[in-house]
């Protein structure tokens, strides 16, 4: 039987047994009839017809799904794109893989100030030597000398039995794209230099390990510390922009920004106890800082001061951040010592020794 026969037997059935559609389906017969005939009239054959209908369907079903992804990308233009819910569920289901700050990828790796300079780098905005450093906090720095003259500091014997680390100790908060930063999450912050902030509990021992590393002659400069939830959404959207200036469409861009910007609510800078240390020397946030008399001299004995280099090498498959030899986080010299001397990253220290 033919097609168009079987299909008109098909309406048929369908308005025998359904009255209230009798009005309707005859409708739709008379529709189809007259499209038939009026294409069969167009090719004068039966196949010509069918195919141009599965033409059109096609199109229309196409058009249909590409509508809405169109109208999404030109309705956000490069000084409008806004951060969306759609983030918060990509953090939790752990589909965000990339690198935590910036970093160099594909040849997208430079930011651009508002004059257009590709050099620019909001990133190092602030940055700030071991020298000033010091110097700003001198009284502080003092004050703990006197402290550390009448006070027994922790010292690190591979012999002795490692403890049990509590999940609520607050320098150990395990902060990455499937664990966001708590809803109640706080801290006190305490002026590194202008505006340019950490955790308090964190800046002794951050002072005491850039002194140590001046006395070294290893000439580091501190940049991007605590960042709050604007500032670091501010870096994403500005991300996207880039990459969307170097011609990327927006949900290229997104997907590229996601990989060179760790997603807003998941950021260890958002803690106050994470932040980037390069060098007078190689003044970039790169892989080849790793390989420089600073970069080495941090990856060795940052943990002395407890802060470890929190994504290592080789570890991309465990943090899932590629390995940054600049970024640094404090989590307290006990765990620092164990991390250091395991070679373990922060999730694998989690697994092994926090209840």
């Amino acid at each position: 039987m033919p097609l168009k026969q079987r299909i008109l037997n098909k309406l048929s059935r369908i308005s025998r047994k359904n009255k209230l559609l009798r009005p309707v389906m005859l409708v739709v017969i008379f529709v189809f009839l007259a499209i038939t005939h009026f294409f069969a009239y167009l090719f004068r054959s039966w196949e010509k017809f069918a195919l141009i209908a599965a033409i059109l369907l096609v199109s229309v079903l196409g058009s249909s799904y590409a509508l809405p992804v169109i109208l999404d990308i030109n309705s956000v233009g490069e000084d409008s794109l806004t951060f969306t819910s759609s983030l918060d569920e990509m953090i939790n289901n752990g589909e965000l893989i990339g690198v935590d700050d910036d970093s160099d990828i594909e040849g997208f790796d430079s930011f651009t100030d508002d004059s257009g300079n590709e050099d620019y780098d909001p990133e190092l905005e602030g940055a700030v030597t071991v020298d000033d450093l010091l110097l700003i906090n001198a009284d502080l720095l003092e004050k703990m000398e006197y402290e550390l003259k009448n006070e027994e500091t922790y010292v690190y014997n591979q012999s002795d039995e490692i403890r049990r680390f509590s999940s609520d100790e607050w320098s150990i908060i395990l902060v990455n794209k499937q664990h966001p930063i708590p809803d109640d999450y706080s801290m006190t912050l305490a002026s590194i230099s202008g505006s340019m902030k950490c955790d308090e509990r964190a800046l002794p021992d951050l002072l005491n390990m850039l002194k140590k590393a001046k006395s070294d002659g290893v000439p580091l400069i501190v940049c991007s510390p605590y960042r709050d939830m604007t500032k670091q959404i501010s870096l994403f959207e500005r991300k996207i922009n880039a990459y969307m200036r170097r011609g990327l469409n927006y949900m290229d861009a997104y997907k590229m920004a996601s990989q060179a910007v760790t997603v807003p609510g998941a950021s260890e800078h958002q803690l106050g106890l994470a932040m980037d240390i390069y060098s007078a020397d190689h003044k970039s946030l790169n892989e080849a800082f790793g390989d420089t008399m600073s970069g080495k001299w941090l990856a060795h004995h940052s943990w002395e001061y407890g802060y470890i280099l929190r994504y290592p090498k080789d570890k991309e498959y465990i943090t899932s951040i590629e390995y940054e030899p600049w970024h640094f986080r404090y989590v307290g010299k006990e765990a620092a010592a164990i991390i250091y001397s395991q070679n373990l990253t922060l999730e694998e220290f989690w697994e092994m020794y926090v209840d």
